[in-house]
């Protein structure tokens, strides 16, 4: 696949997911990002796949960019959810 349409995929989904996150209403925002992590780790899943294949040096690193910008956001978004959840909690036990 050539990369003119690597990029071009690259930038609809970017648009698309842009449109589509920017459609949801605050209230639903924070469960959906919780549900979202399990899509993350497929993210990360898929950057190592595409990491460990990778030929040439320059694949390597962004893919480790890519490993890692993945692991921020699972990290982040578990961060967000639990923070969420203490809201939740009563104060009596």
């Amino acid at each position: 696949m050539s990369y003119l349409a690597l990029l071009v995929i690259f930038a609809v989904s970017m648009i698309l997911g842009y449109k589509l996150i920017s459609e949801v209403p605050p209230l639903l925002h924070t469960p959906l990002m919780s549900g979202m992590n399990a899509l993350s780790g497929i993210t990360i899943l898929g950057a190592l796949t595409a990491t460990a294949g990778a030929a040439i040096i320059g694949s390597k690193v962004l893919g480790f960019l890519a490993i890692m910008l993945a692991m921020i956001n699972v990290v982040g978004g578990f961060y967000v959810t639990g923070r969420m959840l203490k809201m939740f909690k009563s104060g009596k036990k």
